[in-house]
């Protein structure tokens, strides 16, 4: 039974497994860069043909997310892994037999997006949605540092697998490794729902519920034309795009040339990112536990203040200790933001719309990002500095603290039209 005592329950299975599975796709999608340069000194192409293909694989690794979530709120998180696994294998093998600019833009430019997409946040939010009453945030803390330990993890490994044997094996053993791997555990270990173990979820009936959270109807579902009426969706929206404009966006496409600008080495920038993605995973799991105990508005502003803050503080950066100092502050908060904002969804829409909702929460994200880099570049031809670049995003951190504040946590469910003799949930 789930509450017998000493025994683990399987929701803790279930989440190792999509750990992995984010910590894989997470980090296949991030090792583009790594194969830039044999690419160009096999092929001749020069970067601007390249970095197209990484422009192109960033927007569809947002634009799936609204996709996948949905369906994986029809049918379930364990195929949509399974089917996104697949893709994001076929699309890694695929790369390593590339002989023509457009293979690449095909193969790691959308096959590998896409892969990458599908066994993202959005497919992983509904695990957590279905799987745990309690601890949500802590969950979704260690799913967002899974995702950030993929980069640590990964990256290495493509690194010496190019250095030792070339890069085209570098892609076809991460691709079999991968499906042979990888896929075969995640389809078995992996179930949509409790009641296909003949469990409840984590926490469920037995359970204090945290500050701020209200119960729903278990099978409501809110569809994103219901959840475009409700402020809070859009609120949501508007922080998480914040968000990626300050982060992925900006400071992880532009941070080592600014630094470079004002006199820090190309290694003392590159060491600075990697304070950073150390601090993600801390950051990101402390988040979790945070807002399970002190609810999700105040930490989630008190995130965004912070980095608005630290960028700030970029700007005024002396030596290496201060730069890394920086690093250090701005990674904790970097995908801090996660937690929150994805348990404030599936709070407030229910946990069987948490994939779609989700997935549109962070095209937003990935929309901010894009412009963020984009406008970065813009603004430093421009000037000659990123110092108005820096500034707007400090700027707009503030006010997504102060819209953070604003969001109501209350249940925003479509009442189902009662059939004959089946009662209608009533909210608890």
């Amino acid at each position: 039974m789930s509450r017998d005592r000493g025994k683990v329950h399987f929701a803790w299975v279930v989440l190792g497994a999509v750990m992995l599975v984010m910590v894989t796709a997470s980090g296949l999608r991030s090792v583009f860069g790594v194969f830039i340069k044999p690419l160009e000194a096999e092929f001749g192409w020069d970067r601007a043909a390249l970095s197209g293909a990484a422009a192109l694989s960033l927007f569809l690794l947002g634009a799936v997310g609204p996709f996948v979530g949905r369906l994986a709120d029809r049918w379930g998180p364990r195929r949509v892994l399974a089917l996104a696994l697949l893709v994001l294998g076929i699309g890694t093998v695929a790369s390593s037999f590339v002989g023509k600019l457009w293979h690449v833009y095909v193969a790691s430019g959308i096959l590998m997006a896409a892969g990458a997409g599908g066994a993202g946040l959005a497919t992983a939010s509904t695990v957590a949605a279905r799987w745990f009453e309690t601890r949500r945030g802590l969950v979704i803390g260690l799913l967002g540092g899974g995702m950030s330990a993929g980069q640590l993890v990964v990256v290495p490994v493509a690194m010496g697998l190019t250095l030792t044997f070339g890069w085209r094996q570098s892609y076809l053993w991460l691709g079999l490794g991968l499906l042979a791997l990888i896929l075969p555990l995640s389809i078995g270990l992996v179930r949509n729902d409790p009641r296909e173990k003949g469990l409840t979820p984590y926490g469920a009936g037995h359970a204090v519920p945290s500050p701020g959270m209200t119960s729903l109807p278990a099978e409501a579902r809110v569809s994103l034309t219901e959840a475009a009426q409700v402020p809070a969706f859009w609120l949501l929206v508007t922080t998480f795009f914040v968000c990626g404009y300050t982060s992925n966006g900006l400071v992880l496409t532009h941070l080592i040339p600014h630094s470079m600008e004002h006199g820090f080495s190309e290694m003392a920038a590159a060491q600075a990112l990697g304070v950073m993605g150390a601090m993600n995973v801390m950051g990101t799991v402390a988040s979790g536990w945070i807002c399970d105990r002190f609810g999700r508005k105040g930490p989630l502003a008190f995130y965004y203040f912070v980095r608005g803050l630290s960028l700030l503080f970029l700007l005024y950066v002396w030596n290496i200790p201060s730069l890394q100092l920086f690093a250090a502050i701005f990674g904790l908060n970097y995908i801090s933001t996660v937690p929150p904002t994805t348990t404030l969804t599936a709070n407030i829409f229910g946990r069987y719309s948490v994939g779609e909702l989700s997935g549109w929460i962070f095209f937003s994200h990935q929309v901010g990002a894009a412009l963020g880099a984009a406008l970065g570049g813009w603004i430093f031809d421009w000037t000659g500095s990123y110092a108005w670049a820096f500034l707007s995003a400090a700027v707009l951190a503030v006010l997504a603290a102060g819209l953070s504040l604003m969001i109501r946590e209350e249940p925003a469910t479509r009442r189902p039209t009662p059939a004959a003799g089946v009662p209608v949930p009533t909210e608890t």
